[in-house]
């Protein structure tokens, strides 16, 4: 099954990589200098559109105008995301539960790249899946952090468990503070769904929980912040000044 990759950022990580592209959209009166050689570099077929055949192809106004017809995006199993991690390097994985919005985890994505995450990880049913607008709002990181669908998280964060990882959970009610932890082990983030948070099963396999300071009068961050938040104090954490 073929989809739609649009804007500038994505389509740039897209044309770098090595996933197979039937063709690209270009509007009418946009030269795009940069995109050019890359698309000469692979002989990837050109089409001239208008504005209007651009925003329905892509299902979508916010396309700056360019846009490729690409296979559908990997997939990786939770044995082949953990070979990638170089050995001796402390990993941090991210697990989302039941997470919805395509922004969250285009967002996510893009934190993960940042700081070097090793991968995230995505219940089957009920998840948002990877699509164009996970991409664009990733700003090409869809193609450099590999991502995992399973169909039990439960059961995947037992089996993380048992290689080494202590397993964090984002909740407010009995958490310590997120500055607390060393993360001085391998590392699962789990940050629950923008509505529910965290599922009762998948709370249960966390070692810790944690929660943000909320000193002002909202109760909660939006799922991709506070994941970015924490990422960071996992980061500076090992990372130190």
């Amino acid at each position: 099954m073929a989809l739609y990759v649009y804007g500038k950022n994505a389509v740039m990580q897209t044309l770098k990589g090595s996933r197979r592209v039937e063709k690209a959209l270009l509007m009418e009166g946009a030269p795009f200098p940069q995109v050019q050689p890359l698309l000469q570099q692979r002989r990837i077929p050109v089409e001239r559109v208008s504005r209007r055949t651009l925003d329905q192809r892509c299902g979508s106004s916010h396309h700056q105008g360019i846009a490729l017809l690409c296979e559908d995006y990997r997939t990786w199993t939770i044995e082949e995301m953990l070979q990638r991690i170089p050995q001796g390097k402390l990993a941090t994985l991210v697990v989302l539960d039941e997470l919805e919005d395509p922004h969250n985890l285009g967002a996510v994505l893009r934190t993960c790249d940042a700081i070097g995450a090793d991968g995230v990880i995505l219940k089957k049913n009920r998840s948002v899946s990877l699509n164009a607008t996970v991409a664009k709002v990733s700003t090409g990181a869809i193609e450099t952090v590999p991502v995992a669908m399973v169909t039990n998280l439960s059961q995947t964060l037992k089996q993380l468990k048992e290689k080494g990882f202590w397993i964090y959970g984002a909740d407010m009610d009995q958490a310590q503070d997120y500055r607390q932890p060393a993360f001085d082990t391998p590392v699962v983030l789990v940050i629950g769904s923008e509505g529910k948070g965290i599922s009762r099963l998948v709370k249960e396999q966390c070692d810790v929980m944690l929660k943000l300071p909320m000193r002002g009068s909202v109760s909660s961050l939006n799922a991709s912040v506070a994941c970015a938040v924490l990422l960071y104090q996992i980061d500076s954490r090992r990372f130190p000044l």
